[in-house]
């Protein structure tokens, strides 16, 4: 399998940085973090969702895109997605992040998903969702760029089903489906084989991140509340080992893209510990007999 990299893990390095790293451990493709960073925010401390320095702004001008490609080329490295956050509907946003992604070179961005929280009825936001990926198949027909949905809790497409139910009237050479099991632990989780054979060709990418849940109280009539907190790829929920063998059932050869937010260990560590673990697993699950 090859391996990118999802840019927002690391928040204390600057894209020309990150390229560089990426060919010296063992990675091919990076995806970028496409977001704005407010002047305010600037001031923090490097953090995953706020002053992410790893991150190419949508202003980004035509010369600094040349720039990073260069850099990308000259070390091998795939300019592999755009990743903004976008708002399904959001026409104008979405065509722009399509543009900067074919400039770069790169062959997906990701796409928005309606948000469900109990405030409009899933029907509803299913309906607006289908009338803007109709929109958006014909913008990446149009800039050669595959819109890709991501698995994600808190929107519509949380599981496999609900991901292909979205795309599924849609060509899979134009809009797709990124596969996360780590958000699936929040919420979604269905049998990671059986979602996998449904996605079928709509199986566009995959990140490996872990998740696990833990009690926050417990209250005197015997409930209790959970949250679900990130963690290191081999000490959550998703059993990625098994995962992996999954993919390989189904015939994915796609991308690995790392995306771990659980912070135990610095940025650069991380990102050599995860490729060198998901390694570790694949020569594991190679071995005979040796069945998770």
């Amino acid at each position: 399998m090859k391996f990118s990299l999802y840019s927002v893990m690391a928040p204390d390095m600057t894209p020309e940085a990150i390229i560089g790293y990426l060919k010296e451990t063992g990675y091919s493709a990076v995806e970028w973090r496409f977001k704005d960073t407010p002047a305010e925010l600037r001031q923090e401390a490097p953090s995953f969702w706020r002053n992410n320095l790893c991150t190419i702004s949508p202003a980004i001008t035509d010369q600094k895109i040349e720039k990073l490609k260069h850099a990308a080329n000259q070390n091998g490295i795939n300019i592999l997605s755009v990743l903004p956050y976008l708002t399904a509907g959001d026409l104008e946003a979405t065509e722009h992040a399509l543009q900067v992604a074919q400039k770069l070179g790169a062959a997906t961005v990701r796409i928005g998903v309606p948000l469900y929280d109990r405030s409009q009825h899933y029907n509803d936001l299913f309906r607006t969702a289908t009338a803007y990926l109709n929109e958006v198949e014909q913008m990446c027909k149009q800039y050669k760029v595959k819109g890709l949905i991501e698995t994600h809790h808190g929107t519509i497409a949380p599981s496999a089903s609900l991901a292909h139910r979205l795309v599924c009237s849609f060509d899979p050479e134009n809009i797709g489906v990124l596969y996360d099991p780590g958000n699936m632990v929040h919420e979604g989780y269905e049998h990671h084989r059986m979602g996998l054979e449904l996605l079928g060709d709509y199986l566009a990418h995959v990140h490996v991140k872990n998740a696990h849940w833990q009690k926050e109280q417990q209250h005197t009539d015997g409930t209790a509340d959970w949250s679900v907190q990130w963690t290191s790829i081999e000490k959550g929920i998703v059993n990625w080992k098994q995962v992996l063998l999954d993919l390989k059932a189904v015939g994915y050869d796609g991308f690995i893209g790392m995306e771990d937010f659980s912070a135990s260990m610095p940025a650069k560590e991380s990102i050599k510990y995860n490729i060198e673990t998901v390694k570790r697993f694949l020569a594991e699950n190679e071995t005979p007999n040796d069945f998770c």
